[in-house]
């Protein structure tokens, strides 16, 4: 049985949320120009992000031709259509790979967004990763449409992206199946299919950046066991046994599972049958959802003490290992216009810290962040408009000014790379603690960390 977590780790929760005067610290050294490649034999000690790779505009070259996840339905790239709540930070990008929206920003320019179709926005977002010394990402694979041939090119496209630029930047990457969506009676073929295919065709297994687990390659599957989601507990059981018990080794992986928060006791967002029980210890890992699950500090609080708690008695009994979840914020307005825009307040990372502090005091090893670059429901946390003059004028997102705080765009990086450093470091997470420190911001100008 492998351990679950060093549980002697000593990080001791401060009795409130961050100030104003305090944020979550950054290092006090200067970023390095070339930080040593991430190992990608292991997941422990990591922080990984989930990475989205959907969005496509109708001039990337791909045979989607529209503005996928950007706007609804492919319309065109107006006010009326848009389907995200944050806007991303396209500076960085060269002009040609950037795509020229109706939308406009507040000085008149055209409003711009990006494709991930294109390698050097994937090549940006992976040099990102790199100068904050951040591990890599769980590429996203949505098995809906795997079986036309136009979203199989664009998937298999941004996967191969992923990998040149996980390899040209040290980082690691490993697949995620997010199941959502999916017919259930066709479920575990289209998935086993998939697989074959990504390890004989794509053939991404072979890249040395490609993470491992427990000498395996690390493959995760997000949805199994949801209220929302398909699949029968026979069905998530038959997956389960062809990707960990495989005749052939080319195809068996250490299989991290993205299931519900309710998955000990089958309640909350659990489907209820009780042979979802052994489903859900079947896998290696495991990594329960929270996202929306909690909104504010004591929320957070609750959760960890009365749910995450004896998750892990659990999990270390069955002898799988957690990786807690950790999210900046929620919005979703304009993909669902009754819900309010900010729903859950990121107020300045705190809530974010919370987490991450929460998560580290249980004696996490790993994390996973959701998300890198889900503008959709607002949890991005790669570069995105720090105030409205940097986003477009005439529709409402998500700044990260959106709560009355000046802030970089790059704030949430900052913030992982500090979660990085204290995932490895639980040392100076209790130094830190006693002796708060002033992070740098891109500027150089200090910037005091919450708590």
């Amino acid at each position: 049985m492998r351990p679950l977590f060093i549980l002697s780790v000593t990080i001791a929760l401060a009795g409130c949320g961050p100030t104003v005067a305090q944020r979550p610290p950054a290092p006090a050294v200067s970023i390095p120009l070339a930080p040593p490649a991430v190992d990608a034999r292991t997941l422990a000690g990591k922080l990984l992000f989930g990475y989205q790779g959907w969005f496509g505009c109708p001039d990337d070259g791909s045979p989607l031709r529209r503005w996928d996840h950007w706007f609804r339905g492919g319309q065109a790239p107006a006010a009326a259509a848009l389907r995200v709540d944050m806007w991303p930070d396209v500076s960085e990008l060269a002009a040609g790979d950037r795509c020229v929206t109706d939308l406009t920003m507040t000085d008149g320019r055209p409003a711009e967004l990006y494709s991930a179709y294109r390698d050097a926005v994937v090549d940006t977002h992976f040099r990102w990763l790199k100068e904050y010394e951040l591990p890599g990402v769980f590429l996203q694979r949505f098995t809906p449409g795997l079986n036309r041939d136009e979203m199989r090119t664009f998937r298999d496209t941004v996967a191969r992206n992923v990998r040149a630029a996980a390899e040209a930047h040290g980082r690691v990457f490993a697949l995620m199946y997010d199941i959502s969506g999916h017919r259930p009676e066709t479920l575990v073929e289209d998935v086993k299919r998939d697989w074959i295919y990504v390890v004989d065709t794509l053939r991404v297994t072979e890249s040395p950046r490609y993470l491992r687990h427990d000498g395996r390659p690390l493959l995760a599957i997000w949805g199994l066991g949801f209220t929302d989601r398909p699949a029968t507990p026979e069905a998530a059981a038959e997956l389960i046994d062809f990707f960990r018990n495989n005749p052939d080794p080319r195809y068996r992986v250490t299989l991290f599972g993205g299931v519900p928060a309710g998955w000990r006791t089958l309640t909350r967002d659990s489907r209820p049958e009780p042979a979802w029980a052994d489903v859900y210890r079947s896998f290696d890992v495991i990594s329960p959802w929270t996202v929306g699950r909690f909104r504010d500090d004591e929320g957070v609080d609750r959760f960890y003490r009365e749910q995450v708690a004896p998750d892990l008695i659990e999990a270390q009994r069955a002898g799988i290992e957690y990786v807690p979840v950790t999210f900046p914020g929620f919005s979703w307005h304009n993909m669902n216009p009754d819900a309010r825009l900010n729903q859950i307040p990121r107020r300045g990372g705190r809530f974010l810290w919370r987490q991450i502090e929460q998560a580290l005091a249980a004696g996490a090893t790993m994390l996973y962040g959701a998300m890198f670059d889900e503008v959709d429901e607002g949890t991005a946390m790669f570069k995105v408009a720090g105030t409205a003059r940097e986003a477009p004028a005439d529709v409402p997102t998500v700044t990260l000014d959106a709560d009355g705080e000046s802030l970089p765009s790059d704030w949430y990086l900052q913030l992982a790379r500090e979660a990085q450093i204290r995932l490895n470091s639980p040392a100076l997470s209790e130094r830190s603690r006693n002796h708060p420190r002033a992070g740098p911001t891109p500027s150089g100008h200090q910037r005091q960390v919450p708590r």
